[in-house]
């Protein structure tokens, strides 16, 4: 034993992390974390290289002629296809509008690409399209224009869909994640958490003593109501893959600032934190699909989150924590028993393929 503890070198000792330096695709690149901002930034940016992309938002404003439009893409590659509170159809649709509206912009139109697995049944891709088709409706969007493509048996996974967007910012209004400041205040719209858990209930057959729905909806409306009360809104982001957590360290970097969680007051249904307990999750980091996430000047808080509360999707609006100067780029969290922890970038997905 003494032999071996002599030839035992601390300085080649290695620890058994997962390796950021990946020679091929993994998992882990599209879950909205640290692997899928290493991608961005290694591969795509210097690919295309231009400075609307390496805003990195969720869509782009791109001024065309004396109209300001955003501008988003996404595809959507959820298992199962269906699901409590929504399926495929519904998130084609909400989170391209999302996106749209984290920008400000009231969404307008969008294109549906359909990919098809050959042995698909039709019933099933008319019982998308219908969704598709509903939730454009509420949503006050036209899908003016698409296309479908068809590989075979045993090259895809039934359906995927991928949706762009286009929608007019109002004049004086300017949300993007650098505009974060010390001082803002951060609110949620709504308990966290819900998509997420749903999809895992159905995947993987749990059960959790309460039937969850998925949160997916439209949230144009309600970041119209907030901005009538003030145009000056600094952020909007709606955290979806990679969950509240992803989305404050983005805003974080982005702004050269820190963020100040209080634990105790992020929104999290009971369901949702025993099903997390049971599973080893961290609701920080589970999607959500119809809930954002608002940097708003102190001086107007109050009055965003009366409207936010007036509005059937921010109902459960809550004060979460600050921006601050101290720790930039940073996510911490006051805990319930006087401690802070650091809430950091997920390295991939906690759960994948949940939209």
């Amino acid at each position: 034993m003494a032999d071996l503890v002599e030839t035992v070198d601390p300085a080649n000792w290695t620890c058994p992390a997962p390796l950021r330096d990946q020679p091929v695709v993994v998992m882990g690149h599209g879950g909205g974390g640290a692997l899928s901002a290493e991608l961005m930034e290694q591969v795509f940016v210097p690919a295309y290289g231009n400075a609307t992309l390496a805003g990195l938002a969720d869509s782009a404003v791109l001024e065309l002629g004396s109209a300001r439009l955003a501008f988003s893409t996404d595809s959507y590659v959820v298992r199962p296809l269906f699901f409590p509170g929504g399926s495929l159809g519904d998130l084609a649709v909400n989170g391209t509008v999302n996106d749209l509206a984290m920008s400000g912009a009231r969404p307008a139109y969008l294109s549906a690409a359909f990919v098809l697995e050959e042995g698909v049944e039709l019933t099933v891709v008319e019982r998308i399209a219908r969704a598709m088709g509903a939730a454009a409706e509420t949503a006050d969007v036209t899908i003016a224009t698409g296309d479908t493509k068809v590989v075979e048996s045993g090259h895809g996974d039934g359906v995927y869909v991928t949706t762009a967007g286009v929608g007019l910012v109002p004049d004086g209004v300017d949300i993007r994640p650098q505009r974060a400041r010390p001082g803002d205040a951060v609110i949620v719209s709504g308990p966290i958490g819900l998509h997420g858990v749903a999809i895992m209930s159905v995947r993987d057959g749990l059960e959790f003593g309460v039937e969850l729905a998925s949160d997916t909806a439209p949230l144009a409306d309600l970041v119209a109501s907030m901005l009538a009360v003030t145009p000056d809104i600094h952020v909007l982001r709606d955290p979806t893959r990679g969950g509240l957590a992803a989305s404050l360290n983005e805003i974080a970097r982005a702004s050269g600032t820190g963020v100040r969680l209080t634990e105790r007051a992020i929104p999290v249904p009971d369901a949702v934190a025993n099903a997390c307990g049971f599973l080893g999750l961290d609701p920080l980091y589970v999607a959500n699909e119809g809930r954002l996430v608002a940097f708003v000047p102190p001086t107007e808080a109050e009055a965003v989150l009366a409207a936010m509360r007036a509005h059937p999707q921010g109902a459960g609006a809550t004060l979460i924590g600050e921006c601050v100067a101290d720790h930039p780029g940073m996510v911490v969290v006051a805990t319930g028993l006087g401690g802070t922890r650091v809430v950091d970038l997920p390295l991939g997905e906690q759960l994948p393929r949940i939209c």
